[in-house]
Parts: C-alpha cells; structure tokens; sequence
C-alpha cells in the first residue's frame, strides 16, 4: 500500500492513483489510499470499497461527493459531509451545521447562538395548528347551531332523543379506533397527531358539511319538491362536501405536518380517524331519530350502522388519504397534483353510490338489499387486506433503509431486528426497555423513512425537508442506545 509524501499540509489533493478516505481532510494531514480495482476504492489495510451505481463510500468514513451538496452513500442515499466524513443532512435555511449534524442557529450578524431545538418546519406548524383550531370552532358552533334549531322544532324532544343517540354511537369507536391502530405497526402515529383527526372529522367536517347539505335540501326542495331535495343532497351534495371536508383534514396532515406524513399507509390512518370522527357525531343524529320512531328502528339502525357498515366513511375518505399518500411518496410534479384529486373523486364516486341506491329506489330497495350490502362488505375486506401489505411494505422500506446503519455502526443486528419487528413496541412494553426502548424503535423507524424520502427525492432532484432530520435523529438514536445499555439487565 503505498503511501503519500510527508511535508504537503493544507487542502491539497491526492497523488495520481490516490483516493483520500477522509475527504474533508488535506493532503498531507489525511491519508491517500490507492485506487483498487476498476470501481473500487482502497481504504486503510488494503480494503476495497466498491462505488456501485450511485457511489459507495471511498473508505470507512468517507463518502462521494453528490449534486448538490449531498453525499451518496450506500444504496445511493444522499448525505451532506459533515466532520470526520460523516455524512449529515444539509442544515436548513438560517442554520449552521456543526458537529455530527447539529443544527446551529445564527444570529443576524452570522456568529452561532445557542443551539437550539431541530425546528425548521416550526412556523409552518404553528399556521397549521392555528387553522386546525379556528376550524374546529367554527364547526362546532355550527353543529351547536343547527342542533338548537333541531330541539326547537321537535319541541324539546330532540335533545332526550340525541342522548340516546349518544350512548349508542360513541361506546363502539373504542373498538373502531383501536383497530387501525393495531394495523399500523410500523412507526404508528403520534397519539395527538390521531386525536387532531379525529376531533376535526368530528367537529369542523361535520358542522360545514352541514351547513352545506341542509342549504342545498332547502334550495333544491322549494323549487323541485321534498323527493328532488332529499335525492340531491344525499346523492351529490353529502358526497362532495363531507369528503372535501374530511380530505382537508389529511390535507392538514400532509402538508402543515410533513414531518408526520410519510407515505400511503399514513394518509390512510388519518383518513379513517378524521371519518371516525365524522360518522361517530353523524351517527348520533341517525340514532336519535330512529329512537323517537320506536326502539325497533333504533335497533335495526344501530346493527346496520354500527355492526355493518362502520367502516363505509373512512373506506370513503381513504381513497382521499392514499393520494396524498402517493403525493408524498412520489417525485414527479404530475403525480403529486392528479393523486389527491383523483383519490378525492373516486372517494365521492363511492359515497355517492352508498347513498344513491337507497334514496332512489326508497322501499324497493328492500329486495336487493342483503346482496348489495354482502358486496360492500367484500369490498370493506378487500381493502382492509391492501392495507395489510401497505404496512408490510413500510416494515420492508424501514429494515432496508437501516441496512447501511448497521454497516456503519449506528445500529446492532439486534437493534435493527428490534425496530422492524411488528412487536417491538409491545417487548418493550412489556421488557426492560420501556418507555425509552418505544422511543429507540421510533427514532429507527423516523431515521429510515427520512432516509428513503430523502433519497427519492435525490433521484427526482427535489428538495426535502426529510433530510434535516437525518442527522438530529442518529443523535437522538446514540443518546437512547447509553440509556439502554445504562439500564440493560446484568
């Protein structure tokens, strides 16, 4: 192995032949290492690093140069450089990156300030959670509203009807909402983040597509009569205002909280707790004036409402979720724009279909009731096993992003087997780890998903906000590991 010549300090390059394996150093203080073989790199005892398609590591510690600023690591994921050939991800705008991938943020003048919380999405947030809230007022006063003016006209009977209606409609989403939960194994979503969806559906979708649907019975109704009015509002206005208005609850999602939004599986989850919410307070009016027809309407009610068909709203507005779910997994410019559209529609197309047979054909119906409910169920199935692959397939992206930290280091086998498995959390729970081995799977889980965004949106030249977090998180990852190994059973 052949070695450089000694006195040359500085930034200076390697001889002919020569490759340094930490980049950032100089000629004369870093080492050179020979060219292997044609692709390869030599790194220190006579290693050689193969560059693959997109460039490997040029040694142990060191990684090619990519556009823009990134380094490509293995399998092509694309780092910036930070000390001792780290890779890092680029500090966002108004930031300095310093040791092992920190963010420091400047003051007007350009010197360091203290180093402050990884934020760089901060401002965006708080303008989402601003419009999350006034829309949640909004709605609710609205549902406030209009449910006045229902005790009103029944003359007070409404609101004992409504309670009844109540009790029935909100102790089953405690199996409703626990369901897609479980599905989602693979970096769930943040309990508040879940409940945000939920009360948005609940309270803000509700009250403005109630708005809506009522003015258009009511237009439509004074000048076409009560069948053209009921037909209209249940067949094209009820499909396109409460979806609209779910769907700008994932949009929120999608696009104040990035950070939290990784791709198909999660439009989904948001989707069916904003249509959880939704169909619960919706619900409670379905039960309320089937009480006040008997207790056999209620009861017959409830079985198709609450035993057969719970899960017909967020079938609904996932079709919404999966668009911004492509939108946010893909790099063209023409995907990102048709999916949500197109998810949104084919969501409309569905409700309107569940709405407009039993409208039109009122009591004939009846006769093909059972078939057409059977088929809605296969449907309901059907997707509920997509949704299963969708997950595995997120286990899948998240174990080969992690692959490389375990080359690098940054993770045991042990470690990777605990941040794939579809029960780590539970382990934990149950184990010695607890609350910190649940954190430790979680920042595995953000670091892999921040890896793929990042890496795909270095192949369609894209800038994201997911490379910001590589490096803060394999910090956060190294501090869980001490306390792991602090507190690990002798």
């Amino acid at each position: 192995m052949g070695q450089p010549p000694h006195g040359q300090q500085g930034r200076g390059q390697a001889p002919q032949g020569y490759a340094h394996a930490q980049p950032a150093q100089g000629y004369g203080q870093g080492h050179a290492y020979p060219q292997g073989p044609q692709g390869y790199t030599h790194g220190p005892q006579g290693h050689a690093y193969p560059q693959g398609p997109q460039g490997y590591a040029q040694g142990p510690q060191g990684y090619a140069q990519g556009p823009q600023g990134y380094a490509q690591g293995p399998q092509g994921h694309a780092y910036s450089q930070g000390s001792q050939g780290h890779a890092y991800p680029l500090a966002p705008q108004g930031y300095a990156r310093g040791q092992q991938g920190h963010a420091y943020a400047h003051h007007h003048a350009g010197y360091p300030a203290a180093v402050r919380r990884f934020d760089p999405d901060r401002r965006l947030r708080i303008a989402g959670l601003w419009l999350w809230a006034i829309g949640l007022i909004a709605g609710a006063v609205l549902n406030v509203l209009f449910t006045l003016l229902g005790v009103i006209e029944s003359g007070g009977s409404m609101l004992s009807a409504m309670l009844v209606g109540a009790l029935f409609a909100f102790p089953p989403l405690v199996l409703y909402l626990f369901v897609p939960m479980i599905i989602d194994r693979y970096d769930p979503e943040p309990w508040w983040c879940l409940l945000m969806a939920f009360l948005w559906g609940a309270l803000a979708a509700t009250g403005f597509s109630i708005l809506i649907n009522t003015g258009v019975h009511i237009g439509v109704s004074s000048n076409f009569g009560e069948p053209a009015g009921e037909l209209v509002s249940a067949s094209v206005s009820a499909p396109f205002a409460e979806e609209l208005f779910k769907g700008l609850g994932v949009f929120g999602f999608f696009y104040f909280l990035r950070r939290e939004f990784d791709g198909i599986v999660d439009g989904i989850i948001y989707a069916t707790f904003c249509a959880l919410g939704f169909a619960a307070v919706e619900n409670v009016l379905y039960y309320a004036r089937a009480s006040m027809q008997g207790s056999d309407v209620l009861a017959g009610t409830f079985v198709l409402r609450g035993v057969f068909t719970p899960w017909l709203h967020p079938l609904f507005t996932s079709m919404t979720g999966i668009g911004f779910g492509l939108a946010r997994e893909s790099s063209k410019t023409w995907v990102r724009a048709a999916a949500p559209i197109g998810g949104y529609l084919l969501g409309v197309a569905l409700h309107a279909v569940w709405n407009f047979l039993p409208t039109a054909l009122g009591r004939a119906m009846g006769d093909i009731f059972m078939p057409w409910l059977l088929l809605w169920l296969c449907f309901v199935a059907s997707f509920f096993g997509i949704i299963v692959a969708l997950v595995i397939r997120k286990g899948w992206v998240i174990r080969d992003h992690l692959r490389d930290e375990v080359a690098l280091g940054m993770l045991t086998q042990d470690e990777l087997e605990l941040v794939c498995s579809p029960i780590g959390r539970l382990r934990c729970t149950l184990g010695w780890r607890g609350a910190t081995g649940r954190s430790f799977i979680r920042a595995g889980a953000r670091l892999a998903l921040s890896k793929w965004h990042t890496a795909r949106a270095l192949q369609g030249r894209n800038r994201t906000l997911s490379a910001d977090f590589i490096g803060p998180l394999r910090q956060e990852i190294a501090q869980l590991r001490q306390e792991l190994l602090a507190r690990a059973p002798r």
